[in-house]
């Protein structure tokens, strides 16, 4: 067998699907499918075609029928004295991402675009965590989920608990009085949430996303989201990955690679802000 390239991976992709790839001569020639094609009729739009320069190719989106999903951009993953910090776990990644998220959600507002956080939180009694042998349980009570700590700025909180300064966003992306704020149990911000319910209601078709962390959280709600027919794209330096951090080829990378392969686009905070400069309101 002939070594197969990132290149025949994403011309490939679901159409031609792994099994397809064989000598170079035989290899099957995937049919690309555009979001047009893929996707059911929609509603009569308000708002305005743009198209973002991604991969595996240019994909053009509605922003009355688009959202900007932030996954676990909150003080226990990104702030000093959070869970992540707490254990260990190295969170500069995590904070140079604020920045160019901050961007793309200044633009975001500007033209109109629906803002969602999702944000990782248990109850205080931690009856959502799962059963006392759960994976989720077992491996979040590992790093201290639920125990009492004292905040950075003084007050009372506890690690990974709804409505305290652990679960908070970090201050650079405070929500806004318009934005929606969904609370999750799991990696997916699908799971046991009403994510689903929300954008189907508000006619939303395209997610731009961004968060932490890449292969977790951020990975396991787009291809959730991908099951549920939504189009994805990330924005590959608004997320961040401390697992595989500084190797020549991180989790982080291999999840955007999967994304462009099968999961739905890939692209930057630049090319989704340009996109949206080149069509104004």
């Amino acid at each position: 067998m002939s070594k197969i390239s990132r290149r025949d991976l994403v011309r490939v992709g679901v159409a031609g699907g792994l099994a397809a790839l064989g000598p170079r001569s035989t290899r099957a020639r995937a049919t690309p499918v555009t979001p047009e094609a893929s996707a059911p009729s929609p509603a009569a739009s308000t708002g305005r075609v743009v198209t973002v320069v991604a991969k595996p190719g240019p994909i053009p989106i509605d922003t009355a029928k688009t959202a900007v999903i932030v996954v676990d951009m909150q003080n226990d993953f990104g702030t000093r004295g959070g869970m992540f910090d707490r254990a260990g776990i190295d969170i500069s990644g995590i904070q140079k991402v604020v920045d160019p998220t901050a961007r793309v959600l200044a633009a975001a507002r500007g033209a109109g675009v629906k803002i969602i956080y999702l944000k990782m939180g248990y109850r205080p009694d931690l009856s959502d965590l799962g059963a006392p042998d759960s994976v989720n349980r077992v491996r979040h009570l590992r790093i201290d989920v639920g125990k009492n700590v004292r905040a950075p700025d003084g007050s009372e909180s506890r690690v990974l608990v709804r409505d305290t300064w652990n679960t908070d966003i970090v201050p650079q992306l405070t929500p806004q009085p318009d934005d929606l704020i969904v609370y999750k149990t799991r990696f997916s911000g699908f799971y046991k949430t009403d994510l689903d319910d929300r954008l189907r209601k508000m006619g939303i078709k395209h997610l731009i996303v961004t968060g932490c962390t890449t292969s977790i959280c951020v990975e396991s709600t787009v291809r959730d989201a991908m099951f549920r027919d939504y189009l994805c794209v990330l924005l590959a330096d608004c997320m961040s990955e401390p697992i595989g951090y500084g190797l020549p080829r991180s989790n982080h990378d291999a999840s955007l690679l999967a994304a462009e392969v099968s999961f739905g686009w890939v692209s930057g905070s630049a090319e989704f802000i340009k996109a949206l400069e080149l069509h104004p309101v």
